[in-house]
């Protein structure tokens, strides 16, 4: 049965890790990082169903929005650093 469930799991965070990059992306070409994007980039995260890659997209969106090069849709000017996992 662990078999089974591992299976069904699987494609989940394979399509969280995508959501991320997803993301992202949006934030790149419209120049702006929504608060939605930011509830959905938590989430994926909370749920741990990312990947190493996902780290980097996030690491670059991360230093886009410190140095204006995306603005963000919240007010919140710590909130973004509080999408970064421990230990980065």
């Amino acid at each position: 049965m662990p078999e089974i469930l591992e299976i069904s799991i699987n494609p989940l965070y394979q399509r969280a890790g995508f959501m991320i990059r997803t993301l992202v992306e949006s934030a790149f070409r419209t120049g702006c990082l929504s608060v939605a994007s930011e509830g959905l980039i938590r989430q994926v995260l909370e749920m741990k169903g990312y990947e190493a890659s996902d780290l980097e997209a996030l690491t670059v969106l991360y230093e886009a929005v410190n140095s204006g090069q995306i603005e963000r849709e919240a007010r919140n000017t710590s909130a973004i650093s509080q999408l970064m996992p421990s230990g980065r």
